[in-house]
């Protein structure tokens, strides 16, 4: 069964960089080459040296990428570049496929928005699948494995280079629409990362945990775990209990705590990635029913 459910989370990883891949060579096609946004990468490089010499851009991604993966084979493991591998192929192949799309923004204020927000998805989605783009995405994922910092920052680090030495070829405007690109994409790049949604952690301080549970397992059927705690003003026994919940259910228990226990201390916290039972998990895996 162990192996039969890695080869399964294999194949999600591979296709996940395969569909993350797509939407990075689409957004290239689509907003950032017309536009003239050398919204860092390789894809950035590619765009100066198509305006300079109209050299491909596929093929210009494709050798650059050559030695750049060889890094990132020797710094991140051979499993890393087996996905590398299958990101280094698939972008400059669609960017190949899609290059006649007849889609295009050439407006700099769009492209940029909403390049840099297709971006971000499509490379949050393969870091997802573990895997990396190749180019300097691949050099991101390198910084953030020595340094700890974030996806999202790390590809803002060092596409930033990028995006300034274009000033050389594009004028001021261009390069600072090419800067709000790839700090947009930072940023959805974490979002994808972290599945930041709805979904809230509740901490409730109660002298009433037994109600407090009652309403909690029949209102929303969730779990929650108590913790014993003292308050600091009354200095009384107190429980704290934990329970996360999606948006939906925080404020039906928001609704219910106001009407049956209005003194009730309650905070909602954003939770960005909830991991386990009835979250990734089926509500119900692992019991007998």
């Amino acid at each position: 069964m162990s192996k039969q459910r890695d080869g399964k989370r294999i194949l999600i990883e591979y296709l996940l960089i395969i569909a993350g891949a797509t939407l990075v060579a689409l957004s290239y096609n689509i907003f950032l080459l017309p536009s003239k946004l050398a919204a860092g990468g390789l894809s950035g490089i590619s765009t100066i040296l198509y305006e300079l010499y109209d050299l491909s851009p596929a093929y210009t991604q494709f050798l650059m990428n050559i030695p750049i993966f060889i890094i990132g084979w020797l710094a991140l493991g051979k499993d890393f570049s087996g996905k590398t591998l299958v990101g280094t192929f698939w972008v400059p192949f669609m960017i190949w496929l899609s290059a006649d799309i007849p889609y295009t923004i050439t407006n700099p204020f769009l492209g940029a928005l909403y390049g840099g927000i297709v971006l971000g998805v499509g490379l949050g989605v393969v870091y997802k699948g573990n895997g990396s783009t190749g180019g300097t995405a691949a050099i991101a994922q390198i910084v953030k494995k020595f340094t700890g910092i974030s996806s999202g920052y790390s590809q803002l680090i060092v596409d930033g280079f990028v995006v300034i030495s274009s000033i050389i070829v594009f004028n001021l405007e261009l390069t600072l629409f090419a800067l709000m690109c790839i700090y947009v994409t930072s940023k959805v790049i974490d979002i994808v990362q972290l599945r930041t949604s709805s979904t809230k952690l509740i901490l409730i301080i109660t002298e009433e945990e037994e109600k407090i549970q009652s309403l909690i397992k029949n209102g929303i059927d969730r779990g929650l775990t108590k913790v014993r705690s003292v308050g600091g003003y009354s200095n009384k026994d107190k429980t704290m209990i934990l329970c996360v919940a999606e948006q939906s259910e925080a404020v039906y228990l928001k609704r219910v705590l106001q009407q049956e226990e209005p003194s009730t201390f309650v905070i909602f916290i954003n939770a960005s990635e909830i991991l386990g039972r009835g979250f990734s998990l089926d509500k119900y895996y692992g019991q007998k029913l």
